[in-house]
């Protein structure tokens, strides 16, 4: 228990060195404050990919079972085969989206001005915020169609 002790302080005196006080804060407020809200924005725009990410899988399972529907009927009528096809080529191209915004988003680095890094995440946000409507909708859609 004495050995803990001398570490424990250790980790605290660490602690404190590693946080600065609110004077050093308050000297740099204007540019952190700028580097939170560019921060902010970031994770909200990796928050709407997260959040819309794992739908991914959920369209896979729309897809499957739209291709097993159109394996298990040959004799199927020419125009709900093509509808089924359709809809395939619907789920294909919002997958697509995300994986077009995925490869495309590559956030700014620090050494660009924050003004150009903000509107960069901007202009991410819609675009995220698009492919997210279109996934939505597609799965709502397939939904419906059931």
């Amino acid at each position: 228990m004495k050995l803990s002790n001398p570490l424990f302080l250790a980790t605290a005196i660490a602690l404190v060195a590693c946080n600065p006080g609110t004077s050093n804060h308050e000297h740099n407020n204007q540019g952190t404050d700028s580097t939170d809200n560019i921060q902010a924005l970031y994770d909200q725009v990796m928050d709407i990919h997260d959040e819309v990410m794992p739908k991914d899988g959920d369209i896979f399972l729309l897809k499957k079972k739209l291709q097993d529907e159109i394996a298990a009927t040959p004799d199927m009528v020419i125009e709900k085969r093509k509808n089924l096809e359709r809809r395939i080529a619907n789920l294909d191209s919002v997958r697509q989206l995300m994986m077009k915004w995925m490869h495309e988003f590559n956030p700014l680095p620090d050494t660009v001005d924050q003004e150009t890094r903000r509107a960069y995440l901007e202009l991410e946000m819609e675009r995220i915020r698009k492919v997210k409507a279109a996934i939505l909708e597609a799965i709502q859609q397939e939904n419906t169609n059931k």
